[in-house]
């Protein structure tokens, strides 16, 4: 590259011009209040792509760790529909030995001298107490049972024989 300041064919032209910019003077913070003045007009493009910040990061994992636990207990929650089921069985069936299930004391049901065995329809909703399976769809059903009942009428024990 050639050095201009030491050549001899320099136009007196330029020498001039050079010469009377370095007698101009300009104030202090004119070039500061230039940049400041084109960055307001420019204002610097945004990236397209920017790296998330830790913050993104953590509030995108909180984020897909909810939904996952959710997705989980739904999964968990999820009752089985009696249609899906491969063979529909009732939730009370036909059973001689089943065990009676006491209404009254032990005492008093030794006691009796000749308790009768009784069948009847008994309403569902009030077996609910029992452990008896109660839904909307099966409230006014009634379930076959068997009654030990004492010679005053009382029923002292029930064993369920079936569902109607």
């Amino acid at each position: 590259m050639m050095d201009i300041r030491k050549t001899t064919d320099r136009d007196p032209l330029f020498d001039a011009l050079r010469a009377e910019l370095s007698r101009q003077d300009t104030p202090r913070g004119v070039e500061t209040a230039l940049l400041q003045a084109f960055a307001r007009q420019h204002p610097p493009r945004r990236r397209r792509f920017h790296a998330p910040s830790l913050r993104g990061w953590l509030l995108a994992g909180g984020l897909s760790g909810l939904v996952a636990g959710a997705l989980a207990l739904a999964v968990a929650l999820q009752v089985p529909r009696v249609e899906d089921a491969p063979q529909a069985r009732p939730l009370v069936a036909l059973d001689e030995s089943a065990p009676f299930i006491a209404l009254d004391s032990a005492e008093r049901i030794a006691a009796e001298p000749a308790p009768r065995m009784v069948a009847a329809d008994v309403p569902r909703t009030s077996l609910a107490a029992l452990g008896v399976p109660l839904t909307p769809e099966n409230a006014g059903e009634s379930v076959r049972a068997e009654l030990l009942v004492a010679a005053d009428g009382q029923p002292l024990a029930l064993r369920l024989s079936a569902v109607e």
